[in-house]
Parts: structure tokens; sequence; C-alpha cells
């Protein structure tokens, strides 16, 4: 994008500069800067990027993007060959340089966004996976869902067929403005669960939430999960959205039939609107299953053919610290699942724990956040799950981890089997003296917990 175009998306404040400079790269980390990126000053709860401007440039930066310096009193004119765009609010113009940047590739360049309670980002990465077996695809690196990752993930966009593009929120209002500078051509919601809820008050209403999904679609085609209550019955009431389901329990477009759930990976009969295939699915639990479905029906919809939707099921890899397994030499199975938690996640990695062949199931868990009044009462749902899995040993830390160790005892965990630590840091240590040959160790928690650095420190 040239400086003109910038200026004109954002109507911003050209500084200093030339007008018909190129921005190809933009960085919001001085640190990592390159030549020739521009800087765009980020300002945040505790500091402000936007005074960072002058060690941009003096790390090569060949563009700043900023908001709130005063110009009048700063020593520009040294910075030869360089270009200072002021705005209004830097926030504001990463969503409206995406925006253009998106509307550059026209509308029927294929996007599809991804939303949904819980397995946005492993979802996001399997389709990635199958349309890339077709289509050059960028897709979202990590969880970068928000209103700044979303438009860094945009600014990427070059040579690409097709994007994939994760989206997150907390409230009310925040999908509504991630798929306008998206503008999604399918849209995808995994489920909807409990996550939020703190926020939102409801399941119904994070439904609401996530069907903003819709308003930046010019045509509305959805793709949902047909066996989530409240999906399966949107799809029975609404009419007025193209819709395309997977599921495994209930009448769907795409379906699972024969399932076969081993350790590390699952294989199933895929029955694609009547066409049936065997896939093998390279990572296990049962929600893995329905990410693949999820992937089938969008790799339908662009087009792909069969063996490009089972190369692309079967050759994915998740992002790091999602149901990251790592088979340590004394014995020991790592299950490091510790990027984010809600009740749906914790059920479902709890039900795969359970299903292992290993001697012993550990789960060490700590605390869901963004719950509000619903805190006890799903935390308390977690601690039925532990029992009803039989898991053998419960290591928790957290506030609220302490309602999951009260509902473990109450529904018939031994209490010699449960350890609370009010530190986290004390778990690593504890593990190491209890940890045996054959032991499985699942790590979970919302990732403000830091569970992921015990991991870190244990498989070193």
């Amino acid at each position: 994008m040239k400086i003109k175009e910038i200026i004109q998306a954002t109507k911003g404040k050209l500084i200093k500069g030339n007008p018909e400079a190129e921005c190809e790269k933009f960085c919001r980390d001085t640190r990592i800067i390159k030549p020739g990126d521009a800087y765009i000053g980020i300002k945040g709860e505790n500091f402000d990027g936007n005074t960072l401007w002058k060690e941009a440039f003096e790390n090569e930066a060949e563009t700043v993007i900023v908001q709130g310096i005063d110009f009048k009193n700063q020593d520009i004119e040294k910075y030869e060959n360089k270009n200072i765009i002021e705005v209004e609010d830097t926030i504001k113009a990463l969503a409206d340089i995406a925006t253009y940047k998106r509307n550059l590739y026209g509308k029927d360049f294929p996007v599809v966004g991804v939303t949904g309670s819980v397995g946005k980002t492993s979802t996001k990465d399997i389709i990635a996976n199958v349309v890339s077996q077709k289509y050059k695809t960028l897709k979202t690196q990590g969880n970068s869902n928000n209103d700044i990752g979303l438009p860094f993930t945009i600014f990427n966009l070059k040579d690409h067929e097709a994007a994939v593009i994760e989206m997150g929120m907390n409230h009310f209002g925040e999908i509504s403005k991630l798929t306008k500078i998206a503008k999604p051509t399918i849209s995808v919601i995994t489920n909807i669960g409990t996550s939020h809820i703190g926020n939102l008050g409801s399941r119904e209403n994070i439904l609401k939430a996530k069907l903003e999904i819709l308003e930046g679609m010019d045509k509305k085609v959805l793709v949902i999960n047909n066996d989530n209550d409240l999906l399966h019955k949107y799809n029975l009431e609404n009419k007025d959205v193209e819709k395309h389901t997977y599921g495994i329990e209930n009448e769907s477009d795409v379906m699972a039939e024969d399932i076969i759930l081993n350790e590390n990976s699952s294989e199933f009969i895929c029955n694609l609107k009547g066409e049936k295939f065997k896939v093998k699915v390279p990572v296990g639990g049962i929600h893995f299953v329905y990410n693949a479905l999820c992937a089938a029906t969008v790799g339908n919809l662009l087009g792909l053919s069969i063996e490009q939707i089972k190369k692309g099921i079967e050759t994915f890899e998740l992002t790091k610290k999602r149901m990251d397994i790592t088979e340590l030499d004394n014995g020991v199975t790592i299950i490091n699942d510790s990027y984010n938690a809600s009740f749906e996640s914790m059920q479902a990695s709890l039900k795969y724990l359970s299903g292992l062949k290993n001697n012993r199931k550990i789960a060490v868990l700590g605390d869901m956040f963004e719950l509000g009044e619903y805190s006890k009462e799903l935390h308390e749902k977690v601690g039925k799950e532990v029992a009803k899995n039989n898991i053998d040993i419960l290591i928790c830390s957290g506030e609220n981890s302490k309602y999951i160790v009260e509902a473990a005892k109450e529904n018939g965990m031994e209490k010699s089997n449960i350890y609370y630590f009010e530190d986290k840091n004390e778990i690593q240590e504890f593990i190491k003296n209890i940890w045996k040959k054959g032991d499985a160790i699942l790590f979970k928690a919302s990732n403000g917990m830091k569970f992921f650095e015990i991991v870190e420190n244990l498989i070193k």
C-alpha cells in the first residue's frame, strides 16, 4: 500500500514523507522491526507504544503511524526519507487500513471466518490445511483474533488465493467490528458454550454475539455444528441464511460414521452429502472429529476434491499449547492444553485423558476466567467431570479451582488423590516427586494462569 492510500483509508495527516512511498509490512513491536517496515504505535492499559516512534526509526522502520504526539515540539527534520503519519486513533487506523487492503482483493476472494466458544484455533488450523490443498492460503497465526491481531493478519495478504481468519470476542459488538474488516465469504460457528458468559449473561446472548459474524457478509453462508443444542435450534428456526451443517448425532450435510477413537488419532467414515470416504485425524479426541467434519464442509463449499479434503485433514498440525503432546524420556506423557479453558473444553480434555491407556491419568487444572456469577457453578461441574472420568490424581491451583476440588470429593474421588496448591509454582516440584513411567498428565487452565510455564520447565 502507498502512503497516500493509508492516508485515504485512515483520514490521517502526513506530517512528513512521500505520498508515493510504499508500505509492504507492518509491525507494532520496535524490537522486531525490519528495515523498511511501517511501525504502528499501540496504546495499551500500561504502556503507550506511540512514544517509541523515534526508536522505530532508529531500528530502520521507514514509516510510523502514531497518535497523540505533538510534532510541533519534535525534531523531525533529521529523519530523512522517512514517513510520519498522524491519526486520531491507531486501533481504528488498524481497522481502516486492514479494511482497505481486504477490499483490494474483491468480493469473490474466499475468506473463511471462524468463531465459536471452543475450538476456534484448532478448527481454523485444520480448515486452513484443507483449503491450502487447492489455494495458497493465509491463516491467522496462533490466536491473533482480536481488533489488533486480525488486522495484522490481513496485512499479510500478498499473493494468496484464500484466507482463514479466526475471530474472538468477550463482549457484544466485537465480532461485528472484525467481520466488517475481514468480510468473510463463508462463516463458521464451532459451538456455543460458556466462555465469557460472565460478560454476556447467558448462552443465548453468546449465540447472538457469535452471529454478528454474518454482518460483514455480502452473501450469508454459514457452517455450523448441528450437534450443539443452540446451533441446532438456530438451524431449525432460521431460514434467511444459507446454512451448511456437520455433526455426528443430528442429521447433517456432513457426518461421521463408524468412528474409532485411538489415543493420539481417530478414524471415521466421512459421509459428505452421500459420498463416503475414510479419514484419519492425526489428533485424538471426539472434538477433533468435529473439527475434521467442519473442514470437510468448508472444503466442499470451496470446490475441493475428496482427495484434497482427505489429505488436508490427515496432514494438519495443531497450534502449540493446544493438545500439544510430549513423550518424555522417563516414560511420562505430557498433554499441554494450557492455552485457554472453558467448561466445554475442560470436559472434552478430561474425556480425552480418561480414554488413554496410560497407567495413571493425572489432571492439573486451574481457573477458568470470565465466568462472572457462573464461576462457582461451572468450576463445580468440572469437578464432577473429573470424578466421572475416573481421573487418578487431581492437582489444582487458583482461587476458583477450589470448587473443582470440593466437587471432585463430593462426587466420589478419594481425598488422598486430590491436591491443591496456593502457589502454582509448587506444582512443578510436586509432579517431579510423584510421576512414574506410564503416567499421562494433562495441563488445562485459562492462559492467564500460565500453566504452560510449568510444562516448559518439566519438558526441558
